[in-house]
């Protein structure tokens, strides 16, 4: 592959960039709950969401003179925001209204280890891994551990069987999250990645309109009901939510590789439990804790693999050719 010449990624920004990811997107099955409760349908929830940070975040983009309208990268942000945010996000939303959020995040946590099945270009280095593999499989394991009650109590009720098409929904919205973020990392666009997370999350706020008037949802919408926390949820998911990290998210896929961004599935379900004992009250048991260290045990494992590999990597290269000072060789 020839080489092109690019400047190197900031270590700050990327850690600025996880953090982002790691914390807000922990938040946000709280305040999806808070907004679904005061009164605001999944679907339209998702509409406004979506399409109002899109268009304020293209807006920030038309402001800085940005190239905006190129038809190839329009369609691949579109087919990438359809799978993101409006299959795999939407189930999420959806299934919050039915499911309680543990065993929400329980399922959703999944996703790294769909990220390592689906990237077949990278099965040679994911598979030849073994502390990835181990990485993936602690921090399954911590996730489980950290909610084994919830699930126990889950399963003792006599409705179970109720419960699972949602289950298996969420497993899909999985499945898609992992394929969109993985599409999108092989499809890079020409326009900036504000940009085109603009186009991913208007085109997946388009999508739910239509969804929310097969479900009726405007039927029953009363504007005067929806409680002030439910709008309030709604304005963080957007600002914070959709903005700030799933901006922050797209720009990590481009730079850093797809296995390692994934492990916000392990720390998110952490960033749930904390909010749930500072704001309402839970109780965290010894089991919990447990599952909590055993989940960011796992990142750090994760994160030390590839930052020794990359290291070493970087000095072999350093070794073989010379490059001007302040560029370095694009990752192949």
């Amino acid at each position: 592959m020839p080489l092109k010449l690019q400047k190197p990624t900031s270590p700050l920004l990327v850690i600025v960039a996880f953090a982002t990811v790691y914390l807000v997107w922990g938040s946000t099955y709280f305040f999806i709950r808070i907004a679904e409760q005061g009164g605001l349908p999944p679907f339209i929830l998702g509409a406004i969401r979506f399409t109002s940070a899109g268009l304020l975040l293209m807006a920030w983009c038309a402001a800085k003179k940005e190239k905006i309208f190129v038809t190839k990268d329009i369609i691949s942000a579109a087919i990438t925001g359809i799978l993101l945010l409006f299959v795999a996000n939407g189930i999420v939303i959806w299934s919050e209204t039915t499911l309680p959020s543990a065993m929400v995040a329980i399922l959703v946590s999944s996703a790294p280890i769909w990220f390592v099945l689906l990237d077949k270009p990278k099965w040679a280095v994911n598979f030849k891994s073994k502390a990835t593999i181990f990485g993936l499989v602690i921090g399954f394991a911590g996730v489980l551990l950290l909610f084994s009650e919830q699930i126990g109590s889950i399963l003792k009720r006599p409705n179970v069987h109720s419960n699972l098409p949602w289950m298996l929904l969420l497993v899909l919205g999985t499945i898609s999250w992992s394929a969109g973020s993985l599409y999108s990392k092989r499809n890079p666009t020409t326009v900036s990645a504000s940009v085109g997370t603009a186009w991913q999350m208007i085109a997946a706020g388009i999508v739910y309109i239509p969804v929310s008037f097969m479900h009726h949802e405007y039927d029953h919408l009363n504007l005067h009901n929806i409680q002030t926390n439910s709008w309030l949820g709604l304005l963080y998911l957007t600002l914070f939510g959709s903005i700030a990290a799933f901006s922050a998210y797209v720009w990590l896929l481009q730079v850093r590789p797809a296995t390692q961004v994934s492990t916000y599935a392990y720390v998110n379900p952490v960033i749930a439990v904390i909010l749930g004992v500072v704001f309402a009250g839970e109780h965290i048991s010894l089991m919990q804790l447990a599952g909590l260290f055993t989940i960011l045990g796992s990142v750090l494992l994760i994160n030390l693999a590839k930052y020794r590999k990359e290291k070493k990597e970087a000095m072999g290269l350093a070794d073989e050719i010379k490059m001007p000072s302040g560029l370095v060789r694009e990752p192949e």
